[in-house]
C-alpha cells in the first residue's frame, strides 16, 4: 500500500485531534503514515545579525518523506498550507488540505464533510492541481545568503520609520526599470488574491503561466501592476541607502541590504494539490471574495 503524508498545525488543538482519527484510518486501511509539524516549513525571519540562512529550500522537507508517497494530507489553515507548499513541492507529492482555520481560500475540503473526503482518497477517486511556484533568493556578490520556495508572493519593503524606497528591476531580457514606493509585490497567480489584490493587483486565474509585479503606494501615477510570462527571471536590486524588509509568503525572510540582489524565479518543482472534484476558481471568489455578486438595493426603512 502507498505511504501517506500527514502535515499538521500542532498549535492547534483541534487540527492535532482530527490528526489522529486521519491517522488510525489509514493505518487500519494498511497504509503507512509518516506525520510531521507544519512548523518545519516555517523557514522564519532572519536575523540580520547572524548568518542569514544559506540552505536550499530543500531542506524543509520534512524527515521520513520520499517521493514514493501518494499524497500528504495537510491539517490547517491557509497559512500551514503555504508552509506544508514548501515541504512537498520538492517532492511533488500533491497535498489534500482540509481547513481547520478561517478563511480556508486554499483548502479543498472541510471537517463537515471530512468522511467522505477521506473514503475518495481510499477510493483513489482524485485528480491533481498543479500550481506555480518561486524560487525567491538573496545573493551577494555570487553568494546565495538565503533562500525559499513561495506559493504565494515576495515582497520587499521599506522599514518602519524609514522614508520611500527605489527599486531598480530587471525582468528577464527587458531593459531595467525604475520604481519608486514603499515595496513591491512579485507574486503567482495562487498569490494574485493574497497580498497583491491588497496592493491594488488583478486577479489571476491559476491556469495562467505568468507572474505579476505589483508597487506597494507607489509614489507616481506611472507605476501600476505588471503581468508579465513566468519564463522570465526577475533581479531586484535596492536603490535606496537603508536596508529592507523581504518576506516570503508571510513566514519566511530576510533584511536586504544595499549590495544586495533578490533573484526570483519560476521553480522547477510547482506545488500539487488534491482535487477531490472540479476546482471552479470562480465559484471560490464568489464563495471566498464575494468577486460576482448580484447588487441588489436594499429599500429604504418604512
Amino acid at each position: 500500500m502507498p505511504r501517506i503524508g500527514l502535515i499538521v498545525n500542532d498549535s492547534k488543538e483541534i487540527a492535532a485531534k482530527v490528526a489522529n482519527t486521519i491517522q488510525s484510518r489509514f493505518e487500519n486501511a494498511g497504509h503507512t503514515v509518516i506525520r510531521a509539524s507544519s512548523a518545519g516549513g516555517l523557514v522564519g525571519f532572519a536575523n540580520p545579525d547572524q548568518h542569514m540562512r544559506m540552505l536550499g529550500y530543500n531542506a524543509c522537507v520534512p524527515n521520513g518523506f520520499d517521493s514514493s508517497m501518494a499524497l500528504a494530507i495537510v491539517l490547517g489553515g491557509d497559512g500551514t498550507v503555504l508552509s506544508a507548499a514548501r515541504q512537498t513541492a520538492p517532492l511533488q507529492v500533491p497535498m489534500l488540505t482540509i481547513n481547520t482555520g478561517h478563511l480556508g481560500f486554499l483548502a479543498e475540503a472541510y471537517l463537515a464533510d471530512l468522511d467522505n473526503a477521506l473514503d475518495q482518497v481510499l477510493e483513489m477517486n482524485w485528480s491533481v492541481e498543479t500550481r506555480s511556484s518561486l524560487v525567491v533568493s538573496v545573493f551577494r556578490g555570487e553568494q546565495r545568503r538565503w533562500e525559499a520556495l513561495s506559493l504565494n508572493e515576495m515582497a520587499l519593503h521599506r522599514e518602519p520609520l524609514t522614508s520611500m524606497c527605489h527599486f531598480e528591476i530587471a525582468i528577464g531580457r527587458h531593459a531595467p526599470v525604475d520604481i519608486s514606493a514603499d515595496g513591491v509585490i512579485l507574486s503567482t497567480p495562487t498569490g494574485s488574491t493574497a497580498y497583491a489584490l491588497s496592493a491594488g493587483g488583478p486577479v489571476i486565474t491559476p491556469d495562467c503561466p505568468v507572474l505579476q509585479l505589483a508597487p506597494i503606494a507607489p509614489h507616481s501615477l506611472a507605476s501600476r501592476a505588471l503581468v508579465f510570462s513566468d519564463k522570465e527571471p526577475v533581479t531586484i536590486f535596492p536603490a535606496t541607502p537603508e536596508r529592507l524588509m523581504m518576506v516570503v509568503d508571510g513566514s519566511a525572510g530576510c533584511y536586504v541590504w544595499p549590495e544586495d540582489r533578490v533573484l526570483i524565479r519560476r521553480s522547477d518543482h510547482p506545488v500539487k494539490f488534491v482535487r477531490l472534484a472540479d476546482h471552479e476558481f470562480f465559484q471560490v471568489l464568489r464563495n471566498k471574495l464575494g468577486w460576482g455578486l448580484p447588487h441588489v438595493a436594499k429599500p429604504d426603512k418604512q
